[in-house]
Parts: structure tokens; C-alpha cells; sequence
């Protein structure tokens, strides 16, 4: 659950705030302006629910953050295996953020296959806590260790707290009536505990959270309580944690308004919800469960009080063929998805561009092919929205930057689909719908209106003098057809996936007819009113001269891209940056851009397709720079990238 907070200029900071249990031990407190942490165990130590209220406490401390959750696609991986590693990472700052951090400064192992799945992206120097009750012969045998990383001096370049955490969270709760099984699955809230007061993080919320939890339960709730009190309470009174460290507020990153911490996933869901609101008209989600798009469907099953509609379908083809027939009902049809699922709902896509409906298709990518990576993120379902369907069937194609950009994205994709009576894609992937950051909640006069109207009475007239209704009839401006709500009186049509007559919408096999619609819905397609593209230049009137390269990105890559280019920046580099949200059709101004510098290259985490797509369209030798690793790019890798560009430019 995620935190609603006011400006961070006015937040309060709980800087310097008694631990729980009221221990009075002063130590030293360091100033710091960020700091990268990953929690990681086994699939069952709630690492994931540990990361989410790490975040929530920093997020109600008026940090900027971001986060990168990592889990296993398995449901219970073999305990203590390297496959069954999940892991969070979260980066906060006293500034302006934008990706989950290339490496930890910390590093929380509850087990072996924890620290050996980890410690390789652990710089030297960094903390590693480790829970030392796992370091068992069996369990180190497990993942390959001859003998103790904690005692054969592989580990003397880091900073390694040793904490039998699973006894102590025992010993803490030995007044409860728990068995020692399940008093030792609190370990993780004294991890949480111990991570907070090194950190100064606040502790209310999270105390307040553990006891709605477990409403049901008090005596777990309390136990949990308890368990995170005496993690805060070691670390304030042991000698082994001899520092504990503030970062503060970034009071200086946002606007001022009403910030909330943001999943992906949930601003999209909300934004859907606003799109619903402000085009007055019934939202209905007709969608199956899949990784990592699930979260959508559940989420949007709470809002029956925004006249929200959600169909679990029995399949992919089900859920889409409902959405469908709700936008063909008069509804905003939304279906959700992941790459595997976009390939079956693939005829009923053309379709809907056939029957030129409004229609969202929600894509949360994932590694594939087939049902590859299920919880990795990727973003190779490009050309698969671009092409994947049979005959010419233009698709809009808008994607979100960030999370918090998802709420953004799905009003646009509203807008473009009601406005010009087409399907849209929307293109997240598993890194935005799971990662986080902070969201200013807009206010309602900010939101677009995206009212638009129903036909209702006839629209052309025949040589006799009749006046009929013609679906295909279209508006000049747009060339978006009338959309005449069932049951109209008078408005009777023809609907089907056969070619229809231009106007009228009969049956047509007619080969001139199908030319001029194929063409006619290209057209529409093309006609789509996006902005042109924004080019962050600082070098446009330097005395130095202009920037050579230009650093083009679409979708998530905007986090790593920008946080490369600050860098390249900050040594001096002439570089220029732009990002699309809009890939079908492309802004206007796209090519012009590209021909303005010597050198144009291209991140994206596929091999390659948008860069296709570009010498394609405008004959421009933009180069790719590709992974494919199920992870998102890191800012350094990336500032190499550009540096070496720059050079050979």
C-alpha cells in the first residue's frame, strides 16, 4: 500500500526521532545526498513487502526515489536456490532522481544463494548485512560454496555486518505464543527495522501498516510490530552499526503540491480511471491474467464506484472480443495484457481497425519470446504493435517514460482513440509497471476533457430525399467515423469484419473500394495529432559549438538515458537527448531532428526495432546500442555508450 504526502517542501522529516522502544544510545549521524539499498533472500522471506515499506517510509520523508523490484516468474522456487532469489532495490536522493541506481551501497542478504546471486553487483566498500543463522553447511553447499564467504577473506573489500537476524527476531518474540518457524518469518520486519533506523526513515506508517495487515490477527500483528522495534532497537544499541546515516528531504525536486509513491502499474490504472471520468463514459476491462499486467485487472476491480466494469475472461481472445463489443456498447474498452497475450488477441485487433471502434490495448512487455521471462522486463513487442496483424491495420502506438508517466499516457491513449475512433496501444513493460517513484496528484481542472459525442440522429441523404444514417460517413478533420450507440432508433448498421463500402459501411468487394479504405484508415492513423518532438540541447547557441549526437529513446529507457547524459554532461560532453511517446505516427518534426546531428544513437532493450523502423523512414544511419538481459539498463553503462560516440563523431 502506498503513502499519500504533501509537498516534500513542507513534509516533516522524523530526522532524529526515539526508536520505538525509547533506547537512548547517541551515535554518530552522517549526512548523505543518496543512497542505493537492495533487499534480497529467498522467494519466501517477503523481501518484496520489506522493499515496498522501505519505500513508503521514504516516500512520506519527502526523498525523490526510484525502485527496482526483482523476483522469481516461479510461484515457490526451491528454497535457498539461486533461482529462487528475489530481490528489491531502492534508490533515494535530497535531489532529482531517475533510475533504481546502478549498484548498492547496501546490501541485504537473508541467505547464501542471496549473497551469491548479489554480491557481483556490490561495488567494494559497500555494507553487506548478512543473516548469518543461514549460513548453514547444507544451505552454502547449495549454491556452491566449499566454505563460508563470511570467514575465507573472499569478502574483506566490503563493509560485512554479520547478524544472526533469524535469532533475534526469535529471542524478540519469545513472549508471543509462535512457534520458532513462525516467529522467524518476522525477520524481515527486523530487517526492515534495523534498515530504518540506519536511515532515519519514519516508523509509524509502517507500524500503522503491519497492524491493518493483519486486522485479524493481532497477536501477528503485534508480533511483526515488535519484531520491527527490535531491529530499530539493535541497531541503535549495538557495536557493530557504529554510524546511521540521514538523507534529506528533496525539498528543491518538486513542485509544490500533493505527492503520493506511484507503482506503474497503479497510475496506469488510475489514469484509465480518469480517462473513464473525463470522456463520461463507462470504463470496461475485459482481460485474463498474465505477468506482469495482472495488477491492472486487480486494481481496476476496486473502482465499481467510477462506474468501472472488469471480465475476467476465460482467454486472451475472450478478453479482448468483450472489451470490443463494450466500445461497440458506447463503453471506453480497455484490454490488458503482456506480449504473449498481444499475438492472440491479434484478429481481434484488425477488427477493431476494421470496425474503426475506440479501443485500448494495454501491452505491460516482458522477455520473450513465447512466455520467456515472465517477471523481466523488455521492450521487443514493438514491431508486434506496429505489424502483428494481418492486412494493412494501422495502430496507434503510445509509450509511458516513467511510472509515474503511465497516468499520463493512458489519458493520451484515451484521447487519441475517442478522438479518432481506433484502437491504441499502450506500451509499458515490467520495469515501469513494477518500479516506483513519486507522483504529483493532479488536480481535476488539469485533467483533458475527452468528452465526445454519440451519433444520434441521420447523418446523410439519399438522391430521393431519405434521410439514413451512414457509418462510414466521416468527419473531415479527423476522418473518424460517426459512433452510434445499439438501440439508437434510426441509426440501425451493418457491423462485421468484412471490407464495408465507404459511407454506407455494406458489404463491399469491391477492389476499388478496399483500396480507398485501406488507404483511408492509413490516413487517419498519419492524421493523429501528436506534438512535435522536444530536443534537450544545451549546446544550441554555445560558443563551442553545437552538440554532433543526439540520444534518441523511447519508453522506459528515459530513466537511464537522462541519468548517462547528465553524466556525460557534467564531464563537459556536448550531447543532446529526445524521447518519443509517440511511435505511430511518429511527430512531425522526427525527421528534420534526426538530420540535425552528425551521429544519432539509439538504446532500446530489443535488438534493434525502433532504430529499424527510423532508416526505414527516414534514411538516417542511426545506430542501436541493445540489451536484451531482462534488466533495465544502468546510467553508467549507458555514459560510456555516449562518451565513445562523442569521441568517434
Amino acid at each position: 500500500m502506498t503513502s499519500q504526502v504533501n509537498s516534500p517542501a513542507g513534509a516533516e522529516t522524523g530526522a532524529g526521532q526515539p526508536s520505538p522502544a525509547g533506547a537512548e544510545t547517541v551515535k554518530e549521524v552522517r549526512r548523505l545526498d543518496r543512497v542505493i539499498i537492495r533487499f534480497a533472500g529467498d522467494s519466501g522471506d517477503g523481501m518484496q513487502l520489506t522493499g515496498d515499506r522501505f519505500t513508503s517510509e521514504t516516500a512520506s520523508f519527502g526523498n525523490d526515489l526510484s525502485t527496482l523490484p526483482n523476483f522469481p516468474a516461479e510461484i515457490r522456487a526451491p528454497a535457498g536456490t539461486l533461482p529462487g532469489v528475489s530481490s528489491f532495490q531502492l534508490h533515494f536522493a535530497d535531489h532529482d532522481i531517475l533510475t533504481p541506481g546502478d549498484a548498492p551501497n547496501v546490501l541485504v542478504a537473508m541467505n547464501p544463494a542471496a549473497l551469491k546471486a548479489n554480491l557481483g553487483d556490490v561495488p567494494r566498500g559497500a555494507e553487506v548485512i548478512v543473516n548469518t543463522d543461514e549460513f548453514t553447511r547444507r544451505a552454502m553447499a547449495k549454491v556452491g560454496y566449499e566454505a563460508s564467504p563470511l570467514e575465507d577473506g573472499s569478502m574483506d573489500g566490503y563493509s560485512v555486518h554479520p547478524v544472526p537476524l533469524t535469532t533475534l527476531t526469535v529471542e524478540a518474540l519469545k513472549s508471543y505464543d509462535l512457534s520458532r518457524k513462525d516467529a522467524g518469518r518476522s525477520k524481515n520486519m527486523f530487517a526492515l527495522g534495523l534498515l530504518s533506523w540506519m536511515y532515519n526513515r519514519p516508523t509509524e506508517s509502517t507500524e500503522k501498516f503491519l497492524r491493518t495487515k493483519f486486522a485479524k490477527r493481532p497477536d501477528l500483528a503485534e508480533a511483526n510490530v515488535a519484531a520491527f522495534r527490535a531491529g530499530w532497537n539493535f541497531g541503535e544499541t549495538t557495536e557493530d552499526f557504529a554510524v546511521s546515516y540521514e538523507v534529506a528531504p528533496a525539498t528543491s525536486a518538486f513542485p509544490a503540491g500533493t505527492y503520493r509513491n506511484i507503482s506503474g502499474n497503479l497510475a496506469l490504472s488510475y489514469g484509465l480511471v480518469a480517462a473513464s471520468q473525463q470522456a463520461d463514459l463507462p470504463l470496461f476491462l475485459g482481460s485474463y491474467p498474465i505477468t506482469p499486467a495482472s495488477d491492472l485487472l486487480h486494481e481496476l476491480s476496486k473502482h465499481k464506484n467510477f462506474g468501472v466494469r472488469t471480465f475476467q475472461a476465460e482467454d486472451e481472445i475472450a478478453a479482448i472480443g468483450a472489451a470490443l463489443g463494450a466500445a461497440f456498447g458506447g463503453s471506453l474498452g480497455v484490454t490488458t495484457t503482456s506480449g504473449p497475450g498481444v499475438a492472440l488477441k491479434s484478429e481481434t485487433i484488425g477488427l477493431a481497425v476494421s470496425l474503426e471502434l475506440p479501443l485500448l490495448i494495454v501491452d505491460v512487455q516482458r522477455g520473450g519470446p513465447s512466455t520467456g521471462l515472465p517477471t523481466k522486463t523488455e521492450q521487443a513487442d514493438l514491431l508486434q504493435a506496429m505489424y502483428g496483424r494481418n492486412g494493412e491495420a494501422p495502430v496507434p502506438i503510445v509509450a509511458p517514460a516513467t511510472p509515474a508517466d503511465c497516468f499520463t499516457a493512458a489519458l493520451d491513449a484515451a484521447r487519441i482513440a475517442l478522438t479518432y475512433r481506433t484502437p491504441v496501444f499502450l506500451l509499458s513493460d515490467g520495469y515501469l509497471a513494477n518500479g516506483s517513484e513519486p507522483w504529483r496528484v493532479p488536480e481535476p481542472d488539469e485533467l483533458p476533457d475527452l468528452r465526445t459525442q454519440f451519433a444520434t440522429t441521420p447523418n446523410h441523404e439519399l438522391a430521393d430525399g431519405t434521410e439514413v444514417f451512414w457509418p462510414y460517413k466521416r468527419d473531415p478533420h479527423t476522418l473518424a467515423r460517426p459512433w452510434a450507440v445499439p438501440g439508437t432508433p434510426g441509426l440501425e448498421h451493418r457491423i462485421g469484419g468484412i471490407e464495408k463500402a465507404d459511407g454506407s459501411g455494406n458489404i463491399s468487394y469491391d477492389p476499388e473500394n478496399h483500396d480507398r479504405m485501406v488507404r483511408t484508415r492509413q490516413a487517419k492513423v498519419d492524421g493523429v495529432e501528436v506534438p512535435d518532438l522536444v530536443v534537450d540541447d544545451p549546446t544550441t547557441d554555445a560558443t563551442d559549438g553545437p552538440a554532433r549526437v543526439l540520444v534518441l529513446g523511447w519508453g522506459s529507457t528515459y530513466g537511464p538515458i537522462t541519468a548517462g547524459v547528465r553524466r556525460v554532461r557534467r564531464d563537459e560532453g556536448r550531447i543532446a537527448q529526445a524521447h518519443l511517446r509517440y511511435l505511430n505516427p511518429f511527430p512531425r518534426n522526427l525527421g528534420e531532428v534526426l538530420r540535425r546531428y552528425d551521429k544519432v544513437i539509439v538504446p532500446e532493450m530489443n535488438l534493434g526495432q525502433l532504430t529499424a523502423l527510423l532508416r526505414a523512414k527516414y534514411l538516417v544511419d542511426a545506430q542501436s546500442y541493445t540489451q536484451v538481459r531482462g534488466l533495465p539498463f544502468k546510467a553508467e553503462q549507458l555514459a560510456d555508450v555516449f562518451k565513445e560516440a562523442i569521441g568517434n563523431a
